[in-house]
């Protein structure tokens, strides 16, 4: 199988994770995909295949040389975003892109232009692969796993390539912030890692956003609304008020590069109560803790006002800034660096606006900055994955493995 061939193998598989359901793997039917992958790995002839009962899928490939070289790892994530179905999958090849709009569903006129999406010229000639407009496309992050497992088959059929022992990673539940709870970072046994879970051709990252969650929730007194004056308090209009609170220029939809955010990603109740959801999102661990204290603030506010605690916030923190736990050994990063060049890639070093599993990782003992997978647009209808982007991903972990050996030897 080539690697393209292995990618749209792989997003047959629905695989959505659920932050709702408590428990590991957070949906059945990755396991369904890890256990399938199993045994795509075993047909490779890898050694020490494991997958344990929470989903966690991992495997070697064993060192060619006679030197000592570091254990590294590669590492992607089963699961696709809850945004949108990731079922029943129809993905489609564009041949030599035009530059034009790309009709996704005619009939429903759901279309990927280049006016919404002006990324898409930077792939004009290229193959591109897209979906039917009715589901994700899943390159979030089963590119990754084509890249990581191609690359392995690769280096099988190239012995020549000198390299040190391999150890690979797939986990679930990235999408839900939970991709690293349960990796065993000493049975992985790698002293570094890379996720293959980046966007466009040549990113590079080992910065990531500070991460947080918030429920506001809202309590509210009805009654009849004929006789409400000065007795109702109706908890749709107390979240709206508190929402408004939080400024407005500071939402994805208004920032880029460092700067941080609010995201109101849910709103759901009724007269008597409402919940709000948010993420919290910033690079700078102080202003990342002053974006907390500023929503505790805000409800603190409203309860002033209303005469009552009606106002709570819950936040849980997610993951972290992984620069800190990277920044000291470099050379995986000069590794990468040299090996996107000797595949032809510019590299693009630049800062997460989210994050990877690798961040939080990288605070469980496993340094592991994050490479490009290729696609764009993730978590949606209009994502779309260029094939030589797959297909230099690829390239770009067989060079890791060989530069290491060289390294060292």
């Amino acid at each position: 199988m080539t690697v393209i061939e292995r990618f749209l193998k792989y997003v047959s598989f629905d695989t959505q994770s659920d932050e709702s359901t408590e428990v590991t793997p957070s949906t059945p039917k990755q396991m369904v995909f890890a256990q399938y992958l199993k045994t795509e790995l075993e047909a490779l002839g890898l050694e020490e295949i494991t997958l344990d009962e929470h989903g966690y899928l991992f495997a070697t490939l064993p060192s060619n040389v006679e030197w000592e070289v570091p254990t590294i790892g590669f590492i992607a994530h089963m699961d696709t975003s809850p945004d949108m179905s990731g079922e029943n999958v129809k993905p489609r090849i564009v041949e030599k892109y035009d530059g034009k709009d790309v009709p996704l569903c005619a009939e429903e006129g759901i279309v990927l232009s280049p006016k919404q999406f002006p990324e898409l010229l930077d792939h004009v000639g290229e193959d591109l692969i897209v979906t039917d407009g009715h589901t994700l496309l899943g390159a979030d992050d089963k590119a990754g796993i084509a890249e990581i497992i191609g690359a392995v088959a690769y280096l099988k059929a190239h012995p020549e390539i000198p390299h040190g022992r391999i150890r690979i990673g797939f986990n679930p539940d990235e999408e839900i912030g939970l991709g690293a709870h349960k990796f065993n970072v000493e049975q992985f046994g790698a002293k570094w890692a890379y996720t293959m879970d980046g966007g466009e051709v040549g990113e590079l990252e080992f910065e990531n956003f500070n991460a947080a969650s918030a429920k506001v929730h809202v309590k509210g007194r009805n009654v009849h609304p004929g006789y409400a004056k000065n007795k109702m308090i109706n908890s749709l209009l107390v979240a709206n008020e508190y929402a408004r609170l939080l400024p407005a220029d500071e939402t994805p939809a208004t920032t880029e590069g460092y700067e941080g955010f609010f995201h109101l990603i849910g709103m759901e109740g009724e007269v008597e109560q409402t919940q709000l959801s948010y993420i919290i999102r910033d690079h700078d661990r102080q202003k990342f803790e002053e974006r907390k204290q500023l929503m505790l603030s805000c409800a603190e506010q409203m309860n002033e006002k209303y005469g009552e605690a009606i106002v709570t916030v819950e936040l849980k923190d997610q993951y972290y800034n992984m620069r800190q736990q990277v920044e000291p050994l470099m050379h995986i990063i000069d590794i990468a660096f040299a090996a996107m060049q000797e595949a032809g890639v510019e590299p693009k070093v630049k800062a997460i606006r989210g994050g990877t599993d690798g961040a939080q990782l990288s605070f469980k003992g496993l340094p592991c900055p994050n490479i490009f997978a290729g696609g764009l647009n993730f978590h949606g209808r209009y994502e779309f994955v260029p094939i030589p982007s797959i297909e230099k991903a690829m390239m770009v972990v067989v060079k890791i493995a060989q530069l290491t050996a060289k390294r060292y030897c």
